[in-house]
């Protein structure tokens, strides 16, 4: 194993189990909603039409794809402060390798404001140069009680 995955296996180890911390707030816009419809094809009235959202939605707004809830994941993530950034030091490349387990426990209305909690779940030696981490993200929503998405996050951490 390299010397630097060897010395980050050791620091997540102990950090198993522990809240790595929250992130800042970012507010979800009408704007992003429609781009994601249309990058996605999904144009719903829920999602695309206000004026609709308001007449028949249960939310009486629109709100945003649950998927665009999930790919917010990797934006919020990034304003979350390692608990060790040692642990980091010597990574030349990220890859998102997949999901765990994913759920949307309430809808993010447009305008809302997310934010991630992040909590470390496994890390796991995959190559010499390679761990994976897997992190419980929490999307939460300003003001409600219940998040946006829950996610249990795989990601490759390649060291040089």
């Amino acid at each position: 194993m390299s010397s630097k995955a060897e010395a980050a296996l050791a620091l997540f180890e102990k950090q198993i189990g522990a809240e790595e911390g929250v992130g800042e707030w970012h507010q979800v816009t009408q704007e992003q909603i429609n781009l994601f419809a249309d990058a996605t094809g999904d144009h719903q009235f829920i999602h695309i039409d206000p004026v609709k959202s308001a007449e028949l939605s249960p939310y009486k707004v629109t709100i945003a794809h649950g998927f665009l809830t999930l790919s917010l994941v990797v934006h919020l993530g990034k304003t979350v402060p390692p608990l060790d950034p040692k642990a980091y030091e010597g990574v030349v490349m990220g890859v998102n390798y997949g999901l765990d387990k994913v759920r949307f426990p309430s809808p993010v209305k447009v305008d809302s404001k997310v934010r991630a909690r992040q909590q470390l779940v496994s890390v796991e030696q995959k190559a010499p140069n390679t761990l994976q981490i897997k992190q419980r993200v929490t999307v939460e929503i300003e003001g409600e009680s219940k998040p946006g998405c829950v996610a249990e996050t795989l990601s490759r951490l390649i060291y040089g």
